[in-house]
């Protein structure tokens, strides 16, 4: 799951160092699938150029397959560079969610946890499995980059968690 806590979540803050949520969204490329992607295209970028080794159009058709070879190394980079994640720290005196957009800004709640409200939205609207956190007045989205099933694991180990601070 694209989430981790730190440490285990069968620790309750009360026992020491506080809880560290992080969530993250889904790379579906890992660095050794990035180095196959950029190998692979590499090697059928070069199938077409084959024929014209020791032509002068080789000079010609040789920049432009590694412009595109470097295109997609680009464009594939840019994609892991959005660090877009959540990250919640839950002590027994307060919980505070830092959203961090692909832009790079951070946006904060704070709330007590005896407070908080954790809501599972049924339905499609907005989207399934819509998990929201109230407290100290303002509602805030959780995860809304994991699928439905992470959405509703996350709610259960959050009420766990919330459960034996409170």
């Amino acid at each position: 799951m694209p989430y981790r806590w730190t440490p285990d979540h069968s620790h309750t803050p009360t026992q020491g160092a506080p809880l560290r949520l992080d969530l993250w969204p889904h790379r579906s490329l890992s660095p050794r699938g990035f180095s196959w992607v950029i190998g692979v295209a590499f090697g059928l970028a070069l199938v077409p150029l084959v024929p014209f080794i020791g032509t002068s159009a080789f000079w010609v058709i040789l920049p432009l397959m590694m412009a595109s070879i470097a295109a997609l190394w680009i464009a594939i980079r840019a994609s892991d560079r959005d660090h877009l994640r959540e990250v919640m720290t839950i002590t027994p005196q307060q919980i505070t969610l830092i959203h961090t957009d692909a832009n790079r800004r951070e946006h904060r709640w704070n709330a007590t946890p005896y407070w908080v409200r954790i809501t599972l939205h049924r339905g499609n609207k907005p989207v399934e499995a819509y998990l929201t956190l109230k407290g100290e007045g303002r509602t805030v989205e959780l995860g809304a980059f994991l699928s439905p099933d992470e959405r509703r694991a996350l709610r259960d180990d959050l009420a766990y968690v919330l459960g034996r601070i409170t």
